[in-house]
């Protein structure tokens, strides 16, 4: 879960926690991962922190976001 009191900064928690989901296989690749607004509810962060982890888990990677369709899951290991 993510911890606000930590030192890591929450979107890096975040990012973290998705892309242990994808590593599992809870998103497979060519999966949507959850909305933003899912996201939010699900973990209790603010829409930034999650845009953040997004452009986080893109960096490494893992996602890649189609405007208007969703973010979907390209890789299932971490480079």
């Amino acid at each position: 879960m993510i911890d606000p009191l930590a030192q890591t900064p929450l979107y890096v928690q975040l990012a973290d926690l998705l892309a242990e989901r994808i590593k599992r296989g809870d998103y497979k690749v060519n999966d949507p991962i959850p909305s933003e607004s899912t996201l939010q509810q699900e973990y209790g962060v603010a829409r930034g922190t999650v845009r953040s982890a997004v452009r986080l888990l893109r960096e490494r990677g893992l996602v890649a976001t189609a405007p208007q369709r969703g973010t979907y899951v390209i890789s299932s290991t971490e480079r």
